[in-house]
């Protein structure tokens, strides 16, 4: 009996890929550029749960949870990440995401924090706060 294996016919066959639509419109989560951003608070406590900060350079914005604030802070992510996908679906530019956010200042679990707005060399400037905080 032979010790090699039938090679699988199907190897032969051509390959067909189907492009699938994109998407939905996102902002890049990532910038080396200038970035606002602002805290959000816990409605009950008051402790920062996490960051929202943008930059109109690169057309990026995210949401970046505050590491000592826990699974709260992740949960609450999901809000902050859905108005900045409806925000870019609108062609609206970070910058005034932010603005809208913070005039509306509501989420789930937190709030936009009044007065709290302020500016960071970058992206990763904000993920090092949100680690150190």
């Amino acid at each position: 009996m032979s010790s090699e294996r039938p090679i699988n016919p199907r190897f032969g066959e051509d390959v067909r890929f189907d492009l699938v639509a994109p998407g939905p419109a996102r902002y890049r989560t990532w910038t080396d550029k200038p970035v606002r951003y602002f805290t959000v608070a816990d409605k009950e406590g008051g402790t920062a749960l996490g960051y929202v900060w943008a930059s109109d350079e690169d057309d990026a914005a995210a949401w970046v949870p505050r590491k000592a604030a826990g699974g709260r802070a992740l949960a609450e992510g999901g809000h902050w990440h859905a108005r900045l996908q409806e925000a870019k679906g609108r062609g609206v530019p970070p910058s005034q995401a932010l603005a809208e956010m913070l005039s509306d200042p509501e989420g789930n679990r937190g709030r936009a924090l009044p007065g709290s707005l302020r500016d960071a060399p970058n992206a990763d400037a904000v993920k090092t706060l949100a680690k150190d905080a």
